[in-house]
């Protein structure tokens, strides 16, 4: 998959332009933070689309993500970081990933002015997908509706997926908004700030996975006999702080079983939130190197506990259960 934008190198100030066998594809269009299923969906749409023309079949995502450069200051909400994402696309099994750098030049465009100057002079495409809630343009004035209407002139064709549904209705947040089970990236963090672990790997058709560098903590672990690598959570939504069941690939490929705490660790002064995860059946050096944990189990609330014997005890519990979680 060739990678136009983000990690592919480009200077400060450039911006993506396809060129070459890239342009005249079918594209998917959104910001796909999770690549749920319903992301899978649009991309697979377009994939089909470009298999019946024999075109390219490309995705193209924001960075940052649009919520993010309007507030700042908000609440770390990430599903995926962009890295992430275009692993996602790659194994979905797209020809080319474009990451537009969304900043205040691309929020000062007129929903027109996005369709002439990205995707019909930079991008090149021939039909775009996305879903049926995408807007884009300044003050999202533009919609999915309005996309074939703007591409007819331009030389592109557009359509729109409806939402891809699993037949549940559930409570989305805690205003009492429901989904009717439409699959969102809005659903998937309500699951997992519930610690539906189930219902979260249901909708993004994995595990909820965090890829980080491991950092240096307070190395305590190494003294009870369970050493930990710890990561820090960055943009990532936080998902109920607790003990998880958990895998993880190493920087070799190689993926172990584990026990996971993500919180404050409120055993300990000052409080630092940190997921630290046990290994199992592993031991080497770690720190700097990005690993993978996936959150598969919910197993219990973070709790304060009577001393490091007590400690010790609870961790040989939760790791117990662990491995029975997870087979």
């Amino acid at each position: 998959m060739k990678i136009v934008g983000g990690s592919s190198g480009l200077r400060s100030g450039e911006v993506p332009d396809l060129r070459g066998g890239l342009r005249g594809g079918a594209l998917a269009l959104g910001n796909f933070d999770g690549v749920h299923r319903g992301h899978q969906a649009v991309i697979r749409s377009a994939m089909a689309v470009a298999r019946e023309r024999g075109i390219p079949a490309l995705v193209a995502t924001f960075d940052p993500h649009p919520s993010r450069f309007f507030r700042p200051d908000a609440q770390p909400f990430a599903l995926t970081t962009t890295a992430q994402k275009l692993d996602l696309f790659a194994g979905l099994g797209v020809d080319g990933a474009v990451v537009i750098p969304f900043d205040a030049a691309l929020s000062g465009l007129s929903a027109e002015a996005f369709a002439r100057d990205w995707l019909a002079e930079r991008l090149g495409i021939a039909h775009v997908v996305t879903g049926e809630d995408f807007t884009f343009g300044k003050g999202r004035s533009g919609k999915a509706a309005t996309l074939a209407d703007l591409g007819a002139p331009l030389g592109f064709t557009a359509s729109a997926l409806a939402p891809v549904t699993d037949g549940r209705t559930e409570k989305a947040n805690d205003r009492g908004h429901f989904c009717e089970g439409a699959i969102s990236s809005t659903r998937v963090r309500a699951a997992l700030i519930a610690g539906d672990m189930p219902l979260a790997t249901s909708l993004l058709s994995r595990p909820f996975t965090i890829a980080m560098p491991v950092v240096h903590g307070d190395k305590r672990g190494r003294t009870i006999g369970v050493p930990t690598a710890n990561q820090e959570m960055g943009d990532y939504l936080r998902p109920r702080y607790g003990v998880y069941a958990v895998r993880v690939r190493l920087p070799d490929g190689a993926v172990r079983a584990g026990v996971a705490n993500l919180g404050i660790r409120p055993m300990f002064t000052p409080p630092k939130e940190l997921l630290e995860t046990w290994i199992f059946d592993w031991s080497g050096d770690l720190y700097g190197q990005e690993i993978a944990v996936e959150l598969v189990h919910f197993l219990r609330p973070e709790i304060k506990l009577d001393g490091l014997e007590a400690l010790k005890a609870q961790i040989a519990r939760d790791a117990d259960a662990a491995r029975q979680m997870l087979g």
